[in-house]
C-alpha cells in the first residue's frame, strides 16, 4: 500500500467513525446504478453495469454441447470473470487470479442456486443441450465487484435471446426466443471497517475493510452467502443485514427489469 493509500484509508476510517462516507452516502446506501443491455451485437445477451465508478461488462454466448454426465437432461451454465489490467494497476494478464475465480464462483452460485436460468428447458435432445457461457469483464474498479457483476450477469441473461437450432448445431442467424428466466437474484455486499458496517464499499473503503459479507437473494429466500476477509460479523449484525438485503432486492430487481424493456 502506497503512502497516499495509507493516508486515504486513514481518512476513510475517520469519516466512518463519525458515521460519514467520502461521497456523503448513508451507511446502507448504494452508489448510483446504471444498467444498459444489448450492447454487444454478436452476443446472445449483454449488459454493462456502472456502480459508481465501478464498471462491468457481461456477455452471454449460447453454444450447443453435450449435457454434463450428472445432469443428462439439462443445459449448462459456465461463469468466468476477467480482471482486466486497464481496470486497476494491480490487475495482471495471465491465468485467472484467486480474486477472479472467487468473483465468478460467487456470482455463479447465486444464479445457480436461485434456478434463475431454466437449465431443464435448455435440453434439446439426447446428447444435445444449450450451454450458456457468461463472461464478466471488469472495465474499471472502484470497489464492490460482487454486486456489480451479479447485476451485469443477471441483466445479460434476462435480456438474452436464444439462437435457432438446425441440423444439430446453433443457428446464429435467428435470435428470436428469449431465454427462460425463472427468477432474478441480486446481491448486497457489506463491509466492516472498525466495527462500522457499510453497503457497497468504494475501492478506498475496501482497502480499509476488516470483513466482507455478500448476501444473494431472489426476494423470497437467501440463495447464497459469501464471507470474505478476516473480520467477523455478529449474529445480530448478520440477521439485520439479511433483512436489508431483502429490502435492496426489490430496488435492484426493478433496475434489471427496466433495463430490458
Amino acid at each position: 500500500m502506497s503512502a497516499l493509500d495509507i493516508v486515504r484509508v486513514g481518512y476513510v476510517k475517520e469519516l466512518l467513525a463519525k458515521g460519514q462516507r467520502e461521497d456523503s452516502r448513508g451507511m446502507l446506501d448504494f452508489r448510483n446504478i446504471s444498467i444498459k443491455t444489448g450492447i454487444i451485437d454478436h452476443a446472445e445477451g449483454s449488459a454493462q453495469v456502472d456502480l459508481g465508478n465501478t464498471r462491468v461488462l457481461a456477455g452471454v454466448k449460447m453454444v450447443v454441447e453435450e449435457p454434463k454426465p450428472d445432469t443428462p437432461n439439462q443445459g449448462n451454465l459456465v461463469m468466468s470473470a476477467e480482471l482486466l489490467p486497464l481496470a486497476n494497476a494491480d490487475y495482471e494478464t495471465g491465468p485467472p487470479s484467486p480474486a477472479s475465480i472467487e468473483l465468478a464462483r460467487v456470482v455463479d452460485r447465486g444464479i445457480r442456486a436461485g434456478n434463475c436460468l431454466d437449465l431443464e428447458g435448455m435440453f434439446i435432445e439426447e446428447g444435445k443441450a444449450w450451454s450458456a457461457y457468461v463472461d464478466l469483464y471488469i472495465l474499471n474498479y472502484d470497489g464492490n465487484l460482487f454486486d456489480a457483476c451479479e447485476l451485469a450477469a443477471m441483466a445479460a441473461l434476462a435480456s438474452a435471446k436464444m439462437p435457432g437450432y438446425k441440423d444439430g448445431a446453433a443457428d446464429y442467424t435467428k435470435r428470436e426466443k428469449p431465454a427462460k428466466i425463472n427468477s432474478i437474484v441480486t446481491s448486497t455486499t457489506f463491509g466492516k471497517i472498525d466495527n462500522k458496517v457499510a453497503l457497497d464499499m468504494t475501492g478506498a473503503e475496501e482497502s480499509a475493510a476488516d470483513g466482507r459479507l455478500t448476501i444473494e437473494t431472489d426476494g423470497k429466500i437467501i440463495r447464497a452467502m459469501q464471507k470474505g476477509l478476516s473480520g467477523g460479523f455478529s449474529a445480530e449484525e448478520i440477521n439485520g443485514l439479511i433483512q436489508e438485503s431483502f429490502k435492496k432486492h426489490a430496488e435492484l430487481r426493478k433496475r434489471i427489469e427496466e433495463s430490458i424493456r
